[in-house]
């Protein structure tokens, strides 16, 4: 964080794994022209995450502060990048005065605009509830009724650990086409789910929509009222 007001904006991503840093090192590039980046990452917190089954108290604490250590490490804003540790942030909004940004926010205000029927499709379960979670909150907020339709690809995420990346793809392209015809828009809860989703048919089914580049759109908006 500079105390320069001519100095470049900064943005912080806390990531669950390090596989994600090159993904979102080029939609910064590609969205956030002027803002300097730099990455955080921390696995323990999707690892205890799923052995827990939820999230746990002692990972939100962490997680907190971990978004306090990247704003006294310059940033002016931090994104947390993994949906499944997404609530964390409401702690951190309560203790910082400075903006703390959720990689899904952006995709359910959209989701709840688009449409009453919303699929969820995930391969995780600690995963999925929480994006159902932040659906039916967005919801609430916009004062629409909606109505939710969960797919888990189960064996998914166990088989992309295997690493058998076309049993992954075949559980996950099932529990896709499971979803159209059933639903108005369908929203993928993990980031890395838009690769597989591009091997649908074009204008097979309903809109399919993904975290990233929405979050990198309204972290742009975030950080440009800040510099305005």
């Amino acid at each position: 964080m500079s105390n320069n007001p001519e100095a470049p904006r900064k943005l912080a991503f806390l990531h669950t794994s390090h596989v994600l840093i090159p993904l979102f090192t080029q939609l910064a590039k590609e969205h956030l022209p002027g803002i300097e980046t730099f990455h955080m990452t921390d696995e323990s917190l999707i690892r205890n995450t799923i052995a827990a089954g939820r999230l746990t108290p002692n990972t939100i604490r962490r997680v907190a502060a971990m978004i306090g250590l990247a704003h006294d490490g310059g940033a002016d804003a931090v994104m947390v990048t993994c949906s499944s540790i997404g609530h964390a942030t409401a702690l951190a909004r309560s203790q910082y005065d400075f903006p703390v940004l959720r990689i899904d926010e952006a995709l359910a205000d959209t989701a709840v605009a688009a449409g009453t029927r919303i699929g969820v499709a995930a391969t995780l379960s600690t995963t999925l509830n929480p994006t159902l979670e932040l659906l039916r909150e967005t919801a609430a907020r916009a004062g629409r009724e909606v109505e939710l339709i969960p797919a888990l690809a189960a064996g998914a995420f166990e088989a992309v650990l295997a690493g058998d990346t076309k049993r992954h793809d075949e559980l996950l392209l099932a529990a896709l086409l499971g979803l159209q015809g059933r639903v108005d828009v369908i929203v993928l809860a993990q980031a890395s789910m838009a690769r597989v989703a591009a091997l649908l048919p074009e204008n097979s089914g309903p809109p399919m929509l993904s975290s990233p580049v929405m979050a990198m759109r309204r972290a742009a908006a975030v950080l440009g009222s800040m510099t305005a």
